[in-house]
């Protein structure tokens, strides 16, 4: 045997009989994840041959004391990347609240989220918040937001939601909105709808314009309340290529349920006259009128324009030109008009009636702006009970331009030299451009010795007005089409109420009658 050999076993033989005796000097590389354990820096790193024995086995024999009497050590957090005892979590946590509450941020909500290993991680997220613009109301108001890590969860949903359109300057402000969003996934929630929305047809550049109006839709189900709305919405008339414009304009009628908003919105239109493709074409245009309640304001709106002297078979011409009329204030709105016609235009309230079926925007219209083309009426010495007959016959008067009427006026006072019996009966004459109609129309007729009425010379087509200059003889023209009660075109003079089978006719009238007579 060898002499080496029988050393080596005299060493091992006195370490086991002497278990006071150093062991030896035997020495590992440290593991990849020694750093993640709160202990001295590992012995074996310094110089072997420097190493006291005693130290080393002191070291050892402290670690396997310390891992028998905290069993409760676990495998390092995903989140916090720390292994943490239950007692060491207890007193991370008390620190960090405590840290919370200096800033006055109250906790409560905190204690069923795992926090953060350090209170430097949580100082961290803090101001990281903080530089965005959010104060310590809004972590009070949604104090979950504090339990998103800044890295794995604020950064890629910020960094996605800059991407689509939204400024780094607002991004604090949609957070405000929608802090929920800080708990998203950017790849199974935000992208998703994202693809919705471009599938809509909203243009790419609107993608952040419509989340920053409506954030909420971020946390919608596709198969929903989105899909099922637009589906309903196309099945009433409505182009799918407007949807997307739609969407633009007012996004929340996606998060509107179709049976207790839409439909009866719908339905309620179509019981006042107004037919399913025209209530298309009204929310094509103006699709925030979804928003209004039915019961709370459009109803009543209804109910006050009858009460004013408003025909029930009017009704659905008046919300076609004018569909903003059934969510303003309405009353007190008819009735400050009402009054002011009265008294400086001398309208009574049936004319004023009359004046609301023709022309509803003038209840939104500035008393200011209403005056100044009846004063300059009045001082061109027509009697004030004439200028009343004007505004009732046609109020559209009374939104046009002084400097446009004046220049009108002196044409027809000095070139065609007619009676002021002329404008009484034919106001509309104020409503055409001078050089585009009545100079070229007037020197027309003039030159084929043709005198007629301004209804006749001016109420009709180019064409029809070439026709006519050809026989030799003007026409009034009758009177257009109009709305009658159960969605079904009235025409005047030979022609009968559109009867069911004739669809065809029926779309096409509805569709001139819409382009023609309703100003959206």
């Amino acid at each position: 045997m060898s002499l080496s050999l029988l050393r080596r076993r005299k060493l091992l033989l006195s370490v086991f009989s002497n278990p006071r005796a150093p062991p030896p000097q035997f020495c590992r590389e440290p593991t990849s994840l020694s750093f993640l354990f709160h202990t001295q820096e590992n012995p074996c790193r310094q110089n072997p041959q420097s190493l006291n024995p005693s130290r080393v086995w002191q070291s050892v024999a402290s670690f396997s004391t310390q891992s028998s009497k905290f069993p409760e050590y676990e495998m390092p957090s995903v989140t916090w990347g720390v292994i943490q005892g239950k007692k060491e979590k207890l007193v991370n946590r008390v620190i960090i609240c405590d840290y919370l509450k200096s800033l006055g941020i109250i906790p409560d909500e905190l204690e069923s989220l795992e926090l953060p290993s350090t209170v430097q991680v949580m100082k961290e997220r803090v101001e990281f918040l903080q530089r965005l613009g959010l104060t310590v109301d809004d972590f009070n108001e949604y104090p979950l937001m504090l339990g998103c890590s800044v890295r794995k969860n604020i950064i890629p949903v910020l960094g996605y939601l800059e991407k689509i359109g939204i400024s780094r300057s607002k991004l604090g402000e949609f957070v405000k909105s929608y802090p929920q969003v800080l708990h998203m996934s950017v790849v199974v929630e935000l992208m998703p709808v994202v693809k919705f929305l471009r599938g809509l047809d909203v243009e790419k550049q609107d993608i952040g314009f419509v989340l920053q109006k409506y954030p909420e839709l971020l946390g919608f189900k596709l198969e929903g309340t989105m899909s099922t709305s637009v589906a309903f919405l196309v099945s009433i008339g409505v182009s799918p290529r407007d949807i997307g414009p739609m969407v633009t304009q007012y996004p929340y009628f996606l998060g509107m349920r179709v049976g207790t908003v839409i439909k009866p919105f719908v339905d309620y239109m179509v019981s006042l006259g107004l037919p399913k493709k025209i209530v298309a074409r009204m929310l094509e245009k103006r699709a925030y009128i979804l928003g209004y309640n039915l019961e709370e304001t459009v109803k009543p709106n209804v109910d006050c324009l009858i009460s004013f002297g408003v025909r029930k078979e009017a009704l659905a011409s008046v919300i076609a030109q004018y569909p903003q009329i059934l969510g303003v204030p309405l009353k007190a709105k008819l009735s400050s008009q009402q009054y002011f016609f009265g008294l400086k235009l001398k309208v009574d309230p049936e004319g004023f009636a009359q004046v609301i079926e023709k022309m509803p925007q003038i209840v939104s219209l500035s008393q200011q702006v209403i005056l100044k083309p009846a004063q300059f009426l009045l001082e061109r010495s027509i009697p004030p009970h004439d200028v009343a007959k004007m505004v009732v016959k046609c109020p559209q008067v009374l939104a046009s331009r002084v400097a446009l009427m004046k220049n009108s006026f002196y044409f027809f006072k000095s070139e065609m030299g007619r009676p002021i019996k002329d404008l009484i009966d034919f106001p509309e004459y104020f409503t055409y451009g001078l050089e585009s109609r009545i100079k070229p129309r007037y020197q027309l007729a003039k030159s084929k010795g043709i005198r007629c009425s301004l209804d006749s010379l001016l109420n009709c087509s180019d064409q029809r007005f070439e026709e006519r200059l050809q026989d030799g003889c003007l026409e009034s023209e009758t009177v257009g089409p109009s709305f009658d009660m159960g969605g079904k075109l009235q025409l005047p003079g030979r022609y009968e109420i559109v009867s069911e089978s004739d669809e065809e006719d029926e779309s096409d009238n509805e569709t001139v009658l819409y382009r023609r007579t309703v100003s959206l």
